[in-house]
């Protein structure tokens, strides 16, 4: 599969073949690319979410007046879900949203989000992350260079002190190391630009290594 690889400078470009990025034909692997997302996305979710019950909430003692001759409705509890103060009924409480996913369906995702990603051009490879100072200034010239607007994620093998204070207060930008990238992030930005080193490190975790 060819990909755009860029200068660090980003002011140059030029198209290299990678042999060893996985390929798909058909749908094979769409599920999978589903399941992981729905699943990663469930596992972000807290769960600590709550509400009071009628049995829970604060007074309901004493009945707040007598059954007959008030010309008002029969009220037995200012706990009732129907006062303002009352308990909840059906309200969310505490619970753990996870999803396991088994290794093979994460895997086939992550190759399958990559391959349709670098398919569409919406992947670029740079040969390195590199500013003189850092400045955000810098770091935003080069991303501009290659990717003018959209969200941008950028994935090194690990981020220099200088790249990620350069790159932190950059609003569209996003940083993710290779060994931490998984299906959202390649899903969810407009372009993704990766380093040679990352690049290398991922088809090393494509092809069964290890980071």
């Amino acid at each position: 599969m060819k990909l755009t690889v860029f200068s660090a400078d980003g002011k140059t470009s030029s198209e290299k073949e990678f042999d060893n990025l996985p390929t798909f034909e058909g749908d094979r692997g769409l599920q999978a690319v589903k399941e992981v997302i729905v699943a990663i996305n469930a596992n972000n979710r807290q769960g600590t979410h709550s509400t009071k019950t009628r049995g829970e909430v604060s007074g309901g003692g004493k009945k707040p007046w007598r059954q007959k001759g008030t010309g008002r409705a029969r009220a037995g509890s200012n706990r009732s879900p129907l006062w303002v103060g009352g308990g909840v009924v059906f309200g969310p409480k505490p619970r753990d949203y996870s999803k396991k996913i088994n290794s093979k369906v994460k895997a086939l995702a992550f190759s399958r989000a990559l391959y349709d990603r670098a398919s569409a051009g919406e992947i670029a490879v740079i040969e390195k992350f590199l500013v003189t100072q850092p400045k955000t200034k810098l770091m935003n010239e080069i991303v501009s260079r290659i990717a003018p607007k959209g969200k941008i994620l950028l994935v090194d093998a690990a981020f220099s002190a200088e790249n990620a204070r350069a790159a932190r207060n950059i609003e569209r930008v996003s940083l993710q190391e290779a060994a931490e990238l998984n299906t959202l992030d390649l899903a969810q930005y407009g372009k993704i630009i990766v380093s040679t080193t990352a690049l290398e490190h991922i088809i090393v975790r494509l092809n069964g290594g290890k980071n």
